[in-house]
């Protein structure tokens, strides 16, 4: 069993999903609206280019995204995408690079069960863990 994690945004999903990939170093694997498919004709004229599935690739895991419907169009709440970063230097590095927009929960520093951790909203408006454990990353 995977679990993959699909923030849903305001009409941002592409945007959101570029910047996903420079930041964190993945690839976009696929990003599409209903614009052209079969379903086109189905979707409100306003919402038609909106992102229905994007797909970033992150090692052997998978971030996936979408533009939300109005009624269903929400920040999210209770809980975090957790980002298990592999290297200090490197969880520090995503951990900055999110600040652009965002805002610090917790300060990116040590704590008893990791070497660096910190936590943050995104200017997404996504709550983010970044985690880099020495002692988990050498038992992998």
């Amino acid at each position: 069993m995977r679990t993959n994690t699909v923030p849903m945004f305001n009409g941002d999903s592409e945007k959101a999903s570029k910047y996903y990939e420079q930041i964190l170093g993945g690839k976009i694997e696929a990003m599409g609206s209903s614009a052209g498919t079969p379903i086109e004709r189905e979707i409100p004229l306003e919402r038609r280019n909106k992102i229905l599935n994007a797909r970033l690739i992150l090692g052997d895991t998978i971030l996936m995204g979408m533009d939300a419907p109005p009624e269903r169009d929400q920040l999210p709440k209770g809980f975090f995408v957790s980002l298990d970063v592999n290297g200090t230097a490197k969880a520090e590095r995503v951990f900055h690079a999110l600040e652009d927009g965002g805002k610090v929960d917790m300060p990116f520093q040590q704590t008893i069960w990791a070497t660096r951790f910190g936590m943050r909203i995104d200017r997404f408006g996504i709550p983010r863990m970044i985690h880099y454990a020495e002692a988990a990353q050498r038992a992998a």
